[in-house]
């Protein structure tokens, strides 16, 4: 069904928006996606503050043409939506894990972060960095194991004194 030249400029405007406030964007195909797992996939993102938005690829690609960013556009094939959020990682981190999930019906194509392109390969990788929180407790621990380890061999070094502590 052919949409209204006000919707389409109403629904470009709101691209154009997003594109330029975000940080991070996420091109997702999302073929052979049925409505229940499309349901879950929106419901997941919109859990982990990732927003998720399906448009025509030519009103994607000319508010992308607006961002004015660094590189080539990848290829936008099939069905394309834009996943996106003011967290850089989350949208490729949470699209990944869908894609885990419905194999062969949702994939990552490319996406921009920090101002350029990045090929869908680029966008995996980010995909696989950890959550904020995440990088703090491995942070937290590598800054507390060597004391850990020091307590623990304080530890062993008083019950061998025990040990061989003469009894009175």
């Amino acid at each position: 069904m052919a949409i209204s030249k006000e919707k389409k400029k109403e629904i470009f405007a709101g691209l154009t928006e997003k594109v330029k406030n975000n940080p991070s964007l996420v091109f997702v195909n999302f073929h052979k996606l049925n409505v229940a797992n499309a349901s879950a996939l929106r419901r997941g993102l919109r859990a982990n503050s990732v927003s998720y938005v399906v448009a025509k690829k030519t009103l994607i690609k000319k508010a992308l043409t607006e961002g004015k960013f660094k590189g080539e556009m990848p290829s936008l094939d099939g069905e394309v939506a834009l996943a996106y959020s003011s967290d850089l990682t989350a949208p490729a981190r949470e699209v990944y894990s869908f894609q885990k999930k419905f194999e062969d019906q949702v994939s990552i194509l490319g996406g921009v972060f920090e101002g350029a392109y990045k090929t869908k390969e680029e966008m995996m990788a980010i995909a696989l960095i950890p959550s904020l929180n995440v990088l703090y407790a491995q942070f937290a621990n590598i800054i507390n194991s060597p004391i850990q380890g020091f307590v623990m061999a304080l530890d062993q070094i008083a019950k061998s004194k025990e040990t061989t502590a003469p009894q009175a």
